[in-house]
Order: C-alpha cells, then structure tokens, then sequence
C-alpha cells in the first residue's frame, strides 16, 4: 500500500514541474495544495494529473495550484514528505525556501485568501472537534443524562470550551507562522489580554480606564477572532525592524521585552478594540442580511457552495461564522452550507440508481459515504458532479432550495463543525426540526432532480459512420470509423509514422462529415492540448489512437472541438466532438484520419472495419 502512494507522489511532483519548481506544499482536507514557480509547466501536464489512479481532479486558485485527491490525501502528502521535504507554509510561515517572486504573486485579493487559509486551515480540526463535544453536553443535559453540576461535566465542558475561549492564542501562534513572526512572543502578546491581572480590570464591557493617561477602552478578548490575527500582523512587521538594531548578544531579552512593552498597550488601546469591532461589525452585517432576507442568502449559499469552495473563495466566510458562534452564541451560516453538502451526496445517490455501468455506481456510492459520514464532498463534486454536468444542475437547485428554507427559518449552528450525519448534535437547539427538514429536502430533492435530469452516459448520441450504412458491431473488440467517409487501409496512409505500422495496425478515414464519434467503448485516456487526436483504452485492454488529419498538430488546435476529457467513459458511436473540415483543407492540410490500436502487438483480439 505504501508503494502505491509513494509512486503517486512521485508522478504528482514530476508533472507539476518537479522538485525545482515546487516553492511549498502543504494540504487540506481533500487537497495537496502547491505554490509553484511557474505554474505553466503544470498546466501543461494537466491532462496527464487528472488521469493518475488516485487524482480526482486540479483546480488553480489562490495563487496555489490544488491537485484533488480525496479522502486519502494525508498518506499521498505524508509519501511526498517523507522524500522531498518541501516547505509546509501552514508549520514554517512560508520563510523556508519561498522566493520574493513567488510570495508576491497575485492581487491583494488572492493574498488576503491564502493568508487566511494557513491561518484558519490548521484550527480547523480541534475547533471541530472541541464544538462536538460541546453539542454532545448540549444533548446530555437537554435530557437529563447528565447533571451541569456534576464533575463529569465539569470536566467535559473544559474540554469542550478549550478552544473556543483561548482561541486568540490558537491564531496568534497560526498567524505567527504565516507571518513569519516568533510564535512564542506572539503568544505572549496575545496572552497578555486574557491573563488575570487585565481580565480583572474589565468590569463591564466597554469599562475606561487610562494607561499612562491615555484614555483607553477595555474589551473582553476570549474567542475573538480578528484582534489576534491584526495584533500579529502588526508585530511581525515591528519585530523586523526592532531585529535590525538589537544587537544579536541582547536580542534574547530585548526583543521580547521590548515587544511586549509596545506591543500589548497597542493591542489593549489600539489594534484590539478595532478588531473586536470588525468582527462585530461583520457578524451584524451577515445576520441584518439573514434576517432582512434569510431566503435569498440561504438560496445563493445553500446553492452554489461548491463552486465557491472549488475557486478558493469560501475561506473569507470561515472567520465570519467561528466569529459569529463567539459573539452570539450560535451561526446561521452553517445550516446554508450543509445544504451544499447533503445536496451533494443527493447528487451522488441519484447517479447510483441511474448509472448502467458498474463503474459509475461504485463511484457514487464511495464518494457518497464520505460525504454524509464526514462532510467531504469534494470526491461527488469532481468525479461525479462536474464530470456529468447535470448533477451539478440539480445539486445546485436541491442545495439552493433548501438553503433558502434553513435561512427563512433561521436555523442555527451552535459550534462549527462540519455538516454531515455526525455532527448532528452541533444544530441541537429551538430550530434543529428546521435542519433536519433542510437537509432531508437537500439530500432527497436533488437525488430525484439527478435521477430525473439523468447523466451523460444515459444520453450519449450513437450515430452510424460506417460507410457501408451497417449497424454499430456490440461486439466490444470491433472497432468502427471514427468519422463519416470512405475507409481506406494504414498502408495507404501518405505518412510513414503510419502506414508503415510503427504505431501499430489499424485503418484510416478520408471524412466527408466533421462529426466525430468514438471508435470503441472505454475509458479516455488522453486527449492532446491541439485535440487533433485522443486515446481510448477498452475495457478488453485494447488501446486506440484517433488522429484527426496529417501534420494537424501545427493548427493548435484551429478547427477542432473535441469535448472529451482523461478519465471519461465513452461509448462506441457516442459523439465526442466535432471538426470544421474546411479549415484543414483551406490550410492545406489532409484531412485523412488514422485510427491505430497503438497495442496491435500484445493485444491481438481485436476486428477492424473492412477496407479496400
């Protein structure tokens, strides 16, 4: 099994350019998550990614390009690792080996989102797991399992309020990391706002005392979000500076006494109270919003969540709702997303019961699992969702449906965890009929709306090329023309690479129609970047080449639409795409298509159309 993954990690390094183009990587839930030095030589490869056993699908965004993996992403990263010990800019703040170049690329938009994923992304899990036992207690006391006064309690409830009340010291070390900034001192500063001696002062929220007089408002800073990560960002930029001037032999004691001398009056009178506000400000703006029309937020989230976590963009959401459930007590965010997620896993089921070919239905019924055990719903939104098209139609109108019934009804998270069968107990409360509600008309409508709406495989267009008007051959070893035209054998081919059989046996078509179909049922298993030729694997091993014209690779793909990706299953006849035949012979070019099973030498159970 070990060798399985470290083979993977292996061909994924070397297609995105190799161990000298990799700036850092580190990974999420489903993702390895790459900074590259030139994210054209990965782009290039792209194809060739998406196809190995293991990938699910890449996506560039955020300045990083994201190969998908899936639930097993942690053992592919842990093989990449273990062999070319890249930078990990969630653990080393992206100071080891990042160039200038590299940590400069993109607008402030995109910096500002992969600032907040390394910060957020490593929280992410004890958050979790702290709010699940936080929503077990719920339960437990809500029906008299267990007593608030009793020492079980106690003790549970500390560990279930650990992160949540010293959050500001989880996102100083984290920011301290992505900003290059000591993660000790940095802790100190933040610190400093929740240890005894200043908590005390705070009578009241908003109490003024003055500090060396200057009058100065006191706020209480326990599971804020934004105050730490501002008061970090502000001292990684102080401790540059103060580094250049402190003499190395003294740094030891100066710099943290003299950070902490600026840095926690700055915080407490300046930074601190800004940040509370911020983090006031947009958690009142989201739920003036919510409650002003909860329907339409809930439509727009519960409906195209997914689209957002594909480009990157959902982390700017992620500090709003853990800022919502330290202020308020609860989030509406959340419901809105769960209704993506089990809309995706209604996709999933839906697929099952309308797929013919076994592949698909083991595909859906895996990635299904997942996602209503654990909330991953990244394997349904690339292998199954974006793939066929019109599951993505009916997850984003299930999903959209039920987001906005949860945002009518203002149906609350009570901690932040990830939506799934699990994690129940997190929307226990005054509106958790309404979660359930949503989330059944999520699931079920959208595997209805799948099953009804159907999938390419169901709808694929079988047409007749052969020349002779005779019906497409089921048997899966005979091979029919790729186009519409008078077949002609390899050997009359006017190109040696061909007509000599060095790329193996097989026939040509001179086309009088650009509608293109394929040749043999099976699996994609390339199509060239000009898509003036692809590859197919049958399911009996025989590997076919589709070359459309001679020497058409120099068009670049002028006059070729070929709608096939790696990884698609096709049908024999199934349209895959189509050709303008004029702008070959315009250009000169002969039109003649070549199609060559590629393995004529080991794989000799194959039938090819009669020619002359």
């Amino acid at each position: 099994m070990a060798e399985k993954y470290n083979q993977l990690a292996d061909q994924i390094v070397e297609l995105v350019g190799g161990k000298e183009n990799v700036v850092s990587l580190y990974h999420c839930i489903t993702r390895l998550r790459f900074k590259l030095k030139d994210e054209s030589i990965a782009a290039k490869n792209e194809n060739e990614i998406k196809k190995l056993n293991g990938v699910l699908s890449v996506a560039q965004a955020n300045n990083q390009y994201q190969v998908i993996i899936g639930n097993e992403v942690d053992k592919v990263y842990a093989a990449i690792d273990q062999k070319y010990k890249f930078p990990n800019p969630v653990s080393a703040g992206e100071s080891a080996g990042q160039s200038e170049e590299a940590e400069e690329k993109g607008n402030i938009v995109i910096r500002f989102l992969n600032t907040l994923t390394a910060i957020f992304n490593p929280i992410i899990m004890p958050l979790a797991g702290a709010g699940m036992i936080k929503a077990l207690l719920v339960l437990l006391t809500t029906f008299d399992l267990m007593s608030t006064e009793s020492a079980t309690y106690g003790i549970l409830s500390a560990a279930g309020n650990s992160v949540f009340y010293f959050l500001p010291l989880f996102l100083a070390v984290s920011a301290a990391r992505v900003f290059k900034a000591n993660p000790f001192i940095s802790l100190a500063i933040v610190a400093a706002l929740m240890e005894p001696n200043f908590t005390n002062l705070i009578t009241e929220t908003g109490v003024r005392v003055s500090f060396l007089g200057i009058p100065t408002v006191l706020m209480s800073y326990t599971g804020t979000v934004i105050p730490s990560i501002i008061a970090i960002f502000i001292y990684s930029y102080l401790e540059r500076w103060l580094k250049t001037w402190i003499p190395k032999s003294l740094e030891i004691f100066l710099l943290p006494m003299i950070s902490l001398l600026i840095m926690v009056p700055l915080t407490v009178i300046v930074l601190g109270p800004i940040g509370v506000t911020l983090g006031n400000g947009l958690g009142d703006v989201i739920n003036f919003i919510s409650a002003r029309s909860g329907l339409l937020a809930g439509f727009i989230i519960g409906g195209f969540w997914s689209l957002l976590v594909m480009v990157g963009v959902h982390w700017g959401v992620v500090p709003i709702m853990i800022n919502n459930i330290a202020t308020y007590g609860y989030d509406v965010i959340r419901p809105m997303i769960a209704a993506a997620t089990f809309a995706s896993a209604g996709a999933a089921l839906g697929v099952y019961f309308r797929a013919k070919k076994p592949e698909t239905k083991s595909l859906a019924l895996s990635s299904m699992v997942p996602a209503l055990l654990g909330g991953i719903t990244e394997p349904i939104v690339y292998g199954i969702s974006i793939k066929y098209k019109k599951p993505l139609y009916a997850q984003i109108i299930g999903g959209g449906i039920a987001g906005a019934f949860m945002g009518m009804m203002q149906t609350k998270a009570i901690v932040y965890v990830f939506p799934a069968l699990t994690t129940l107990p997190a929307f226990a409360g005054d509106t958790f009929v309404y979660y359930i509600i949503g989330i059944s008309i999520a699931f079920f409508l959208t595997a209805i709306l799948t099953y009804i709406f159907g999938i390419d495989e169901d709808e694929a267009e079988v047409v007749d090329v052969t020349p002779t008007e005779t019906l497409i051959d089921e048997n899966p070893t005979t091979l029919i023309a790729p186009m519409a035209g008078e077949l002609i054998s390899i050997e009359a081919v006017d190109d040696p690479v061909f007509s000599s059989k060095a790329m193996g046996n097989g026939f040509a078509v001179k086309p009088t129609d650009g509608k293109v179909v394929a040749p043999i049922t099976g699996k994609v298993s390339a199509v060239f970047p000009t898509k003036h030729a692809f590859g197919i694997v049958s399911d009996t091993g025989i590997e076919v080449l589709v070359h459309i014209g001679i020497n058409t690779v120099e068009l670049d793909g002028k006059g070729f639409d070929i709608r096939i990706q790696p990884d698609d299953y096709v049908d024999k006849g199934q349209v895959v795409g189509q050709v303008d035949l004029s702008v070959l012979k315009e250009n000169n070019y002969d039109t003649t298509t070549m199609v060559v099973i590629t393995n004529s030498n080991d794989n000799p159970d194959y039938t090819l159309p009669p020619t002359p």
